[in-house]
């Protein structure tokens, strides 16, 4: 069970990917519609949900890595 846990970290990574850059896109989207811009909101909440999910996943990743050096040099 122990080998699961990190390959069921690894397999969330990517429902975080995919829900960072949606949901800047999407508050993008209704930002523009609220303020009538042409798109400008959108690429900057593309951008962000991209840079949230490029830390988020360094965040994640992190600990995984750490625990396998732990290991190789213990």
């Amino acid at each position: 069970m122990d080998k699961w846990i990190p390959a069921l970290k690894v397999t969330g990574i990517g429902f975080y990917i995919a829900t960072c850059i949606v949901g800047g896109t999407f508050a993008g989207l209704w930002i523009d519609g609220k303020l009538n811009t042409k798109h400008w909101f959108l690429i900057g909440g593309l951008l962000a949900g991209l840079v949230i999910a490029v830390y988020g996943v360094y965040r994640m990743i992190k600990p995984l890595m750490d625990n396998k050096q732990d290991k190789e040099n213990g």
